[in-house]
């Protein structure tokens, strides 16, 4: 080897060490400012303050964290036994499931950064990321099944009277609509979840019950499709087109003899069905008084006008 090419490798490899060196020095400076700044997590962090001065008050409990003390306690207890990292050498109190719990329900509250966060919990921001998605997770396979089960016969049929009850509407198992929740944009999407309101989101499919609450949810559609192409390819829409074991059997309307099927009611985006009411148009409900009062809901409207509307309005 000539002494050029010697002289050349000699300052390859230099550079080389003053690299590695760097890269050292880097991680070590990194490690040292997480653990000063994380190392008194359950002393300093945000969760310990909060639980001190809000367990003595209920109501700044829920203001804080949406749930009062007693259901911050019960949620706790069925995420507890759902796999956590054990202690270790370097982390010997690993992180708790009130404290993931708190971590969660302010990320969901507030909508904070995770690096935001990491400051006020003493949380690394990349752990907090996997945190707050298996908390979630967890959440869902305990709770969904307890408040959000597969509706039955006789939910419906109470969904049905409480629609007639409250909003003067026979034979109304439940309200469907959709709703765009705002998102990043995933990487190499395109314009896939680009909707046409500008921005991106995924959609969430509902159906809910005459006091709002959900009865079937369906979620992760593209923001770019409309809520009749969605509901159409859905498990929810399949089944109310096609199923009839998921709608009670026919009903006998109030103060009338016509027996007709229970329906779900929808706003114009869907298409209509024997099994889906929507609003009569605008042009429609303009030249006809008795369309505009169906349209609104009026409950002292007379008694006859109910059955005409209903049958008119679900026939294709």
């Amino acid at each position: 080897m000539d002494k050029n090419n010697l002289l050349q490798l000699m300052l390859i490899q230099e550079e080389e060490e003053d690299e590695e060196h760097m890269l050292l020095h880097h991680i070590f400076q990194k490690r040292r400012g997480i653990q000063n700044l994380f190392v008194k997590r359950r002393e300093e962090g945000y969760f310990k303050l909060l639980i001190d001065h809000l367990k003595t008050d209920d109501s700044k409990f829920r203001e804080c964290f949406r749930l009062n003390l007693d259901q911050f306690h019960f949620v706790v207890a069925l995420i507890r036994d759902d796999p956590t990292k054990p202690g270790t050498n370097a982390v010997p109190l690993p992180i708790t499931a009130e404290e993931k719990l708190a971590l969660t329900l302010r990320f969901m509250a507030t909508g904070e950064t995770f690096r935001s966060l990491a400051f006020a919990f003493r949380i690394s921001h990349s752990y907090i990321s996997t945190l707050v998605k298996e908390t979630l997770l967890s959440m869902c396979k305990h709770l969904v099944p307890m408040f959000i089960p597969a509706p039955s016969t006789d939910v419906l049929e109470r969904n049905a009277e409480e629609f007639w009850q409250r909003w003067n509407f026979p034979n109304c198992v439940g309200a469907l609509d959709g709703k765009h929740i705002r998102i990043f944009a995933p990487a190499k999407s395109g314009s896939l979840y680009f909707n046409y309101k500008e921005y991106f989101s995924i959609v969430m499919l509902a159906l809910v019950d005459a006091n709002y609450k959900f009865v079937v949810l369906d979620v992760g559609s593209y923001g770019k499709e409309g809520d009749s192409s969605i509901f159409s390819k859905s498990a929810l829409g399949k089944k109310i087109l096609t199923s009839e074991d998921f709608f009670p059997k026919d009903q006998f309307l109030p103060n009338s003899t016509k027996k007709l099927p229970h329906v779900v009611v929808g706003d114009e985006a869907f298409r209509l069905h024997k099994r889906i009411m929507k609003p009569f148009n605008k042009l429609t409900a303009n030249s006809d008084k008795r369309n505009a009062v169906f349209n609104y809901g009026i409950p002292d409207y007379v008694s006859g006008i109910p059955s005409v509307l209903y049958t008119y309005s679900y026939k294709t």
